[in-house]
């Protein structure tokens, strides 16, 4: 299939899961997870039409975002070291890995000295899997609580990994949780405005967490594939 014919198919299926669940697809929005392909494919990623590009390492994404970096919007999608903050402050506008004291703290004051206010998700794992990052869903309400001081960064929604599951239904509970989290922090008035994104789904189990209310969907090999056939 080529890039087009991918991208047809994945918003047939956006709208399929909408209609099962009683949603708009203008609410779902597509993050082209571009971090295996090229900078040449990356193009054409901005040139079918696509706005949202998503990259998880500054070290694969620095060619890229030097090259295209003044088109489409750019979210920073993996785990995010403090270290690396400075190279990708200004360059990304949505920060989907918020998961620890130190990287908020290093994200505002790095937003502050450039005069930023910078979007980001607070990745929580909702699975308890040893192997994800984020913070448990019961230390979130403190989390936002200590960083509600913090001017630069707007936290506009929760991020989450599902486990990869042989059945994508089995990852239902899990973009379920995360939608009831965000719901209950919201009638806790943890944040300064409603939270009203949610982060979650991704090649392999996307439809379910459009079903579960998912507004971003992070989609790599269904939708970008590694390098499109000529």
């Amino acid at each position: 299939m080529t890039l087009e014919e991918r991208i047809q198919d994945v918003n047939k299926r956006i709208e399929e899961a909408c209609l099962r669940s009683g949603r708009s697809a203008k609410d779902v929005h597509i993050v082209a997870v571009t971090k295996y392909v090229s900078t040449a494919m990356t193009a054409k990623v901005l040139d079918s039409g696509l706005e949202h590009v998503g990259e998880n390492r500054w070290q694969n994404a620095e060619g890229k975002w030097n090259e295209l970096g003044q088109r489409g919007t750019w979210h920073f999608i993996g785990h995010l070291q403090t270290n690396k903050v400075k190279d990708v402050i200004g360059k990304f506008e949505y920060i989907h890995s918020l998961d620890r004291m130190s990287l908020a703290k290093e994200l505002e004051k790095s937003a502050a000295a450039k005069g930023l206010v910078i979007k980001t998700f607070l990745q929580i794992n909702i699975s308890g899997e040893d192997s994800k990052y984020g913070l448990a869903p019961e230390h979130a309400a403190n989390f936002l609580r200590e960083i509600q001081g913090f001017n630069h960064i707007k936290v506009v929604g929760l991020m989450t990994m599902a486990p990869i599951e042989d059945r994508a239904e089995d990852t239902r509970m899990v973009f379920r949780g995360l939608r009831e989290l965000r719901d209950t922090l919201n009638l806790q008035g943890m944040t300064k405005e409603p939270l009203t994104e949610l982060s979650m789904g991704m090649s392999n189990d996307f439809e379910v967490a459009v079903e579960e209310g998912a507004t971003w969907i992070r989609l790599g090999s269904v939708l970008v594939g590694k390098e499109e056939e000529e």
